[in-house]
């Protein structure tokens, strides 16, 4: 099995992200700096928003916690990561669907409310760390499923997630520490 986190005995890490924009670049493109390590990320498609609104392909300014991570079984260990984990199954979903009070939470499929997959062939949802972006409590139609997960090789734009290569998440990841946030600006 392929990991690609820490020790089980490390605890130390760095706890702040910062994340921003690239500058002439598109909206969508940005830079993540983790303590000596600035990497290349994706955005949403809108770029950054103080203004947050489901479907605005903007990705929310602000600090951002990473609550939990979710993690394709056979490609991570869980038992290594120091946020809490668990691993994806196969029909599990996220609610996106602002006229429902399990707006903005994890579900298990089917479901006839719109809803993100997060089992997907593409390998971008294989990590996913969950941010606490409008979630306690969730406020219908300001923004749900930001995540941060794995982008394109080509760093294309998110629908708001921020999203690092898999080679970098490869990197980043074993300097997080339990309680790492990204700030966002």
């Amino acid at each position: 099995m392929k990991t690609l986190f820490p020790s089980k005995g490390r605890r130390a890490g760095v706890k702040r992200l910062l994340v921003s924009r690239a500058v002439g670049g598109p909206p969508h493109q940005g830079r993540l700096i983790c303590g000596t390590l600035t990497l290349r990320c994706a955005l949403g498609r809108s770029g950054v928003t103080s203004d947050k609104r489901e479907g605005d392909g903007a990705t929310p300014r602000g600090r951002l916690k990473l609550l939990y991570a979710l993690l394709r079984p056979a490609r991570f260990s869980r038992a290594s990561f120091l946020p809490p984990a668990r691993f994806l199954r196969e029909k599990d979903i996220w609610c996106d669907d602002p006229r429902s009070f399990r707006y903005n939470r994890p579900l298990r499929g089917p479901s006839k409310l719109s809803h993100e997959e997060l089992w997907r062939s593409d390998r971008l949802y294989d990590f996913i760390g969950v941010l606490d972006h409008n979630i306690r409590p969730a406020r219908l139609g300001r923004g749900s499923a930001i995540f941060f997960h794995i982008a394109t090789d080509d760093l294309g734009p998110t629908a708001g997630c921020v999203a690092l290569r898999a080679r970098d998440m490869a990197r980043l990841l074993p300097r997080l520490a339990r309680r790492a946030a990204l700030e966002v600006k």
